[in-house]
């Protein structure tokens, strides 16, 4: 197996839905799925069927639809580590089962007595899941790790790889307390643990902090070989790691992803789509002038300093003239502009453009530029 093959789970559908009650329908779910199909996601978390029979009939429709047109996405469901929600995932049809389990408070983790019921649940719900579900693929997520003993999370990750050999260990930040530092620390041992083993370790972190998607890489580079994101990062409270941010900055530090982070056209869709559904319903915009990679903002530059960026996005650069600007960023910006200039005279225009920005307080408009090039031009 290569060992710097990264699986990425697309965690829109489910996660999403957890975003100030954002609700998605079944037709833009299905639509998402694309999204998801053309990308070169791998797993689609598709839902949580305990929670309602429509949850079960969407999942259903959507593992139709993937093996009707012969998508390479596998959908996933999440439902808790208990039987019913194992048989309800098992209804579903899907080949991966996706089950969470609480690990309980502090007190509850020092008692010897209330350790082994939960390791008793564990054992029961993947033996129960290996039976109801042959050959699917079973991932137990230890809620959390942010707010757990780390030799406790040990202790289960022990049990889960050695003992029941599940194919995922999702080590989740839930509460979105931890550092890309601390979170390294609990991965790294737990991804020791599981070399040679059938267990792949995974990581989803909470945007709390804002650390969701630094702390998802964090994990990649401790171990883990599964990220869970979204689009956009949506999802409970502040959200979680990003799908695109994630993908871009793995894919350039030399990790094997199936993920098309060179799809830039696709993947502005797929976040403007998700964005305009969001704003339809909670009238909050995800998608603005700071988000990474696809905000506008990313593309201004106005020291020159900062002029250079590896984006590819040159063509659509947006130069802003104040006090700050040079002669290189105030050439880029008169032939964006389409104004004619005679280069000879840029030192002086530059100069007008400094003091002029400095009288008025405010940066320079495109018609104000025009103005001081012919006023130099004509001394």
């Amino acid at each position: 197996m290569d060992n710097r093959q990264i699986t990425v789970i697309d965690e829109t559908l489910r996660e999403g839905m957890q975003f100030r009650g954002l609700m998605f329908s079944r037709e833009e779910r299905l639509r998402i799925l694309e999204f998801q199909e053309g990308l070169g996601v791998d797993i689609c978390q598709a839902g949580y069927p305990s929670a309602h029979v429509s949850e079960m009939e969407t999942i259903c429709f959507l593992q139709e639809t993937v093996q009707q047109k012969g998508y390479r996405i596998r959908p996933a469901a999440l439902g808790r580590a208990l039987t019913r929600d194992i048989d309800q995932i098992t209804a579903a049809g899907v080949g991966d089962i996706h089950l969470h389990i609480a690990l309980g408070d502090m007190e509850v983790q020092d008692t010897a007595k209330a350790r082994e019921a939960l390791c008793n649940t564990l054992r029961k719900s993947v033996a129960h899941a290996r039976a109801t579900a042959p050959g699917a693929r079973i991932g137990i997520s230890l809620l959390d790790i942010g707010r757990t003993a780390p030799e406790f999370v040990m202790d289960c990750a022990a049990l889960l790889i050695h003992e029941l050999g599940i194919e995922l260990l999702t080590l989740p930040d839930t509460s979105g307390v931890l550092s890309p530092g601390r979170l390294s620390s609990i991965v790294g041992p737990i991804a020791g643990l599981a070399q040679g083993s059938a267990t792949h370790i995974g990581v989803h972190c909470h945007n709390d902090l804002g650390m969701a998607t630094a702390n998802t890489v964090a994990g990649v580079e401790a171990g883990a070989r599964v990220v869970e994101v979204t689009a956009l990062g949506i999802g409970e409270r502040n959200g979680i790691g990003d799908l695109f941010s994630v993908g871009k900055c793995l894919k350039d530090q030399g990790y094997h992803l199936n993920l098309k982070i060179g799809e830039i056209d696709l993947f502005r869709r797929y976040y403007e789509y998700v964005d305009r559904l969001c704003f339809e319903q909670t009238g909050i915009r995800l998608l603005d002038e700071r988000t990474p990679f696809f905000g506008k903002a990313v593309r201004t530059h106005v020291a020159g300093t900062h002029g250079r960026n590896d984006y590819g996005l040159h063509a659509q650069a947006d130069y802003c003239l104040n006090v700050l600007c040079g002669k290189n960023l105030v050439a880029k910006f008169l032939k964006a502009h389409e104004i004619p200039f005679d280069p000879a005279a840029l030192s002086e225009i530059t100069a007008e453009i400094k003091s002029r920005s400095a009288a008025f307080g405010r940066r320079i408009s495109a018609e104000q530029a025009a103005d001081i090039v012919e006023s130099v031009g004509k001394r």
